[in-house]
């Protein structure tokens, strides 16, 4: 099976798995430097169901986002990483802000986003539940997110440069 798809054939796959009454379950992200806090969110959504579908902002999503020094990793790298994620069934890219032309296309049984999200504010939580899917926060892990990590390497950095070791 490869994990990578278009959003044409993950249709397909999804309407596929569907008609065999699999429970798809999809989350998105950047997933620019993997860490702790993603390999929990993918962990605990697979339970939920029984396929993971994962959508990947590409690099030019990333820097609309998050800014001209995103993403650390481009695109290709970082699908490769997410590939090598037991969890994890098919992954897909995108170059929107959000995923929502892919969650319409898909419209998943379970819809999940990390606890930092509000379930208010998750994109594609109104057509995912007319559809009668669910969406559900994971309890987001304190001091785990890419932008954390990276701040942590910029201090250590100065303390480095001004101490010289």
């Amino acid at each position: 099976m490869e994990k990578i798809q278009d959003i044409q054939s993950l249709v397909s796959i999804r309407k596929s798995l569907k008609d065999h009454q699999k429970k798809v379950v999809f989350t998105n992200g950047c997933f620019d430097i993997l860490h702790r806090g993603h390999i929990h969110l993918f962990h605990e959504a697979k339970k939920l169901g029984d396929i993971l579908i994962v959508a990947v902002n590409d690099d030019l999503s990333i820097r609309t986002i998050k800014g001209p020094t995103r993403p650390i990793f481009p695109l290709e790298e970082r699908m490769e990483v997410l590939e090598a994620i037991t969890d994890i069934d098919y992954l897909v890219s995108f170059s929107e802000e959000t995923p929502k032309e892919i969650i319409f296309s898909l419209l998943p049984d379970v819809l999940v986003k990390g606890g930092d999200w509000k379930p208010e504010e998750v994109v594609g939580k109104k057509d995912v539940e007319q559809a009668g899917g669910e969406v559900i926060t994971i309890p987001y892990l304190p001091h785990h997110s890419s932008s954390d990590i990276i701040q942590r390497i910029l201090r250590l950095s100065a303390e480095i440069d001004s101490s010289g070791k």
